[in-house]
């Protein structure tokens, strides 16, 4: 499956490089392992709880690099291009800044969640958190073999750098405490990270049920991100607020306030300088803007001359 990723990709390059410089191979992949392969909430639409997610995000990471290294091979030198990968995670902050526990917790959350693709295409292999839970679980089980698959030397050597950028996703947070959940219940994702999501009441809410404004938590990704990772450069990719009110005119209030909210984390030093921005949200408003600025400005002029 991952050769087939590959040769896609290599058509990709063949037909577009000579104007497309910035690749993504793959965007938000970990909701694509899990709500196609843990939930069923996506295609392919299979409940295989546990173990499918793992083994989907195990070819994911393999077919990246695969693309990775076909372009590095054979058309970096002649499209002069870059290939990342796009990940989507929300930051988790501890419940207790005093538990041990807790901040345990946070820091699983986001290893389960960024370093599950990040630390194979950084470090060369998964996070040891995640190996050390599912393992563990695995064999409370009765599985002679841990459900997350295991990278072999060779794989691990061939996928640690395959990437020329960060593409990161971000649109809010959650608060994380400790729970165990015994290995009894049946392998799941949820149960293998031992933890609970909250949310603070008094965080804005939007427009999905899932979504509240947490600016803060944008910035403490973004540091965690670079100093996790080596300090990458990194391209904000995803981020953005979806419809709140059904509207007869512009009723944006809200949009504006959760734009300009995580925009100003991300600009804040030292951050700035190893920032770049190419969300679907924003880069789209910045236009319409610059095109209303200009609309006003002509019509301003033409006021003048007549």
């Amino acid at each position: 499956m991952t050769n087939y990723f590959r040769d896609y990709a290599n058509l990709c390059f063949e037909a577009f490089g000579d104007r497309v410089k910035h690749w993504v191979t793959f965007s938000d992949p970990r909701t694509m392992a899990e709500k196609g392969y843990e939930t069923g909430h996506h295609a392919p639409g299979l409940k295989l709880h546990g173990t499918g997610l793992y083994k989907a995000a195990h070819h994911i990471i393999k077919a990246h690099a695969q693309a990775w290294h076909s372009y590095n091979n054979t058309w970096r030198s002649k499209q002069q291009g870059l290939v990342g990968i796009s990940l989507n995670c929300d930051w988790g902050e501890p419940v207790d800044m005093s538990n041990p526990k807790d901040i345990e917790a946070a820091e699983r959350y986001l290893q389960f969640c960024l370093g599950w693709f990040a630390n194979p295409i950084y470090a060369g292999d998964y996070p040891q958190v995640m190996k050390e839970r599912v393992g563990r679980k695995s064999a409370e089980q009765g599985l002679d073999m841990s459900r997350l698959p295991a990278f072999s030397l060779q794989e691990k050597s061939y996928i640690k750098g395959t990437s020329d950028f960060l593409g990161l996703g971000h649109f809010t947070t959650r608060y994380i405490t400790e729970r165990n959940y015994p290995s009894r219940q049946g392998p799941s994702y949820q149960n293998d990270r031992d933890l609970v999501e909250l949310v603070d009441p008094n965080w804005p809410d939007l427009g999905s049920k899932w979504l509240y404004s947490v600016p803060w938590g944008f910035r403490r990704l973004l540091n965690f991100a670079q100093t996790q990772y080596g300090d990458p450069p990194i391209y904000v990719m995803e981020n953005g607020a979806s419809q709140k009110l059904h509207c007869t005119q512009l009723c944006d209030e809200w949009r504006i306030q959760y734009l300009k909210g995580y925009i100003n984390e991300m600009l804040k030093e030292p951050l700035l300088s190893h920032m770049q921005m190419a969300t679907e949200i924003v880069v789209p408003t910045v236009c319409t803007l610059c095109v209303l600025i200009t609309a006003v400005l002509l019509m301003l002029l033409l006021r003048s001359q007549s």
